[in-house]
């Protein structure tokens, strides 16, 4: 089993308030989530305080994950990134009264979550290959450019239940292709 479907299976597990897989979670990602609160935070005591309230989001979450269709850590990364950038907006109070010594981590994700995200484009990119031409298309008007399916069924000269029927079924030729 690779570490991807490992904390997979353990967010499965979650979303069934499995509390030894919310534990085996925990130790399995506490030290990277931890690292990010604390990169942006750049306070110790509050990062812990963060990563704890990471935790309770992942916790009351879990269901949400495959909804967004990135690996695991990368969806977890980016819970602990944007808790803690909450966190560090809500300690400047909003304004911009900030010092201007005030040095704010690069909000944009590190090198390991845009590795994670370029291989997962691959693998997408690969899976919309494998469609016919015209429901790729469709796919990403639909899903990557905001086509509504009304546009899209009159783009392709469709019936609109039959663009719903070919967006339907190549999301799950897609999640087909992704689980291999």
């Amino acid at each position: 089993m690779s570490a991807q479907t490992d904390l997979e299976d353990l967010l499965a597990r979650i979303v069934l308030r499995d509390r030894a897989a919310f534990r085996a979670l925990f130790s399995e990602t506490s030290a990277k989530l931890f690292g990010i609160c604390l990169r942006v935070l750049n306070d110790r005591a509050e990062a812990e305080d963060a990563l704890q309230e990471v935790f309770i989001k992942i916790w009351n979450r879990a269901d949400r994950y495959k909804v967004t269709g990135h690996s695991p850590m990368t969806w977890l990364i980016t819970i602990a990134r944007n808790h803690a950038i909450d966190r560090l907006r809500a300690r400047k109070g909003g304004g911009d009264t900030a010092e201007p010594d005030l040095v704010l981590a690069d909000p944009a994700p590190g090198p390991e979550a845009q590795a994670i995200a370029a291989g997962e484009a691959r693998r997408i990119a690969d899976c919309l290959g494998e469609l016919d031409q015209s429901r790729a298309a469709a796919v990403r008007g639909a899903y990557l450019e905001g086509e509504t399916y009304a546009d899209l069924a009159a783009r392709f000269d469709v019936p609109l239940n039959t663009m719903r029927t070919w967006l339907r079924r190549s999301l799950l030729t897609l999640k087909d292709c992704l689980s291999r």
